[in-house]
């Protein structure tokens, strides 16, 4: 599709930092890497140095997400991709298992439990932009599900639907979640994430989070499967502790580490998790005020009650994957918003991240932008 730019009608302020992607996402305000820590690099990280820098990123992630001492956390390969696969490789099969999907994450680990490990779990599933009726999870199962669905901007409300006293173990794919919702751990027995989502990091790392009720599982059960060195955490039977100490499974790259750490501290610094979940809930509600103003955009997640305020998914009336795909190229080509398209696998549409490392600013800055963008490619459809 070829767009020629409506001569005079272009806004005239761009948004400071035009970063919307839902991953690897906007770094913190402030960020340079001239502001990293630089010590460890270059170091082992099996070195005193290294050792004492992971494990300080583990204290400021306990610290900042409010995570009870009764949980453990690693830092480990893969994104939150490897650290959700760890968790399913060496904790699946000890009972049934019951995977929810409403988006193309949890589309994936459905995929794995049945093509991969071969477990036949119950599958409970709903379109883009709903949410499954939850009621039906049964918890004498192990449940699977993404807390937020990053490529259907659909999120669970809350932890309530989640047995107290469930006899099987609750996975939560929290990599879209942490940092922007108040998360109850004790219903929560492994949850994993990356910090390219709400820090802004790098990638390549991902963090698992293991509750008592999953190590007691992971100590008490040898899967029938062949484990990946990357993957095993228990030795002899017992929990491998030093994975949760910062003596990492394989070589992380220290830079990631410190990177890491600098979004943690200004985590810190903008009141912790709950200014944290502030500035998300400002970003989203000034999206949604931009959407509410205009009859050609809406919300994918229809429900307020379950729409994400980290990676809010919109709907634009009557367009296409082409016209979507020259929406965001127009856009990207002003430097006004990078990396807005929806997910390749969801309903063609806007995909913009409202994640605490947004300033408000840019949101409110880039409602005449989509306009003047909509209105562009709309004329050169009808030329």
């Amino acid at each position: 599709m070829t767009v020629v730019p409506i001569p005079g009608r272009k806004p005239h302020m761009l948004p400071a930092r035009p970063y919307f992607s839902s991953g690897p996402c906007a770094k913190p305000p402030g960020y340079s890497p001239d502001n990293l820590a630089t010590d460890s690099l270059g170091r082992s990280h099996r070195a005193k140095i290294g050792k004492a820098r992971l494990a300080y990123c583990i204290d400021l992630m306990r610290e900042v997400l409010g995570l009870p001492d009764t949980h453990r956390i690693g830092i480990v390969p893969g994104s939150d991709t490897g650290a959700f696969e760890m968790a399913m490789w060496t904790m699946l099969g000890a009972r049934a298992v019951t995977t929810l999907a409403w988006e193309s994450f949890g589309e994936g680990w459905v995929t794995d439990a049945v093509k991969q490990l071969k477990l036949d779990p119950t599958v409970i599933r709903a379109d883009y932009g709903a949410l499954p009726d939850l009621s039906q999870v049964d918890w004498s199962n192990d449940v699977l599900f993404t807390w937020n669905g990053t490529t259907s901007g659909v999120r669970v409300p809350n932890g309530d639907w989640i047995s107290e006293d469930r006899e099987g173990l609750c996975f939560a794919d929290a990599t879209s979640a942490v940092f922007a919702y108040d998360i109850d751990w004790d219903k929560i027995d492994v949850a994993t994430f990356s910090w390219q989502k709400a820090l802004g990091g790098e990638g390549a790392h991902g963090v698992l989070i293991l509750g008592p009720r999953a190590v007691e599982r992971l100590e008490s059960y040898t899967p029938d499967r062949p484990l990946p060195k990357i993957f095993r955490l228990t030795k002899g039977g017992k929990l491998i502790e030093g994975v949760f100490k910062g003596e990492t499974i394989n070589t992380p790259s220290m830079l990631a580490v410190e990177d890491a750490i600098w979004a943690l501290e200004w985590g810190k610094s903008v009141g912790g998790l709950a200014g944290m979940i502030a500035r998300s809930q400002a970003n989203a509600a000034a999206l949604d005020k931009i959407v509410q103003e205009r009859e050609w955009l809406g919300h994918l997640a229809a429900d307020p009650a379950s729409r994400s305020n980290t990676s809010v998914c919109l709907t634009v009336e009557g367009a296409d994957s082409a016209f979507i795909k020259a929406f965001a190229k127009l856009l990207e080509d002003e430097g006004a918003a990078f990396d807005i398209a929806g997910y390749r696998d969801a309903p063609p549409g806007l995909r913009i991240w409202c994640g605490a490392t947004v300033e408000t600013a840019d949101i409110e800055a880039l409602g005449p932008w989509l306009d003047w963008a909509h209105e562009t490619v709309r004329a050169s459809l009808n030329t």
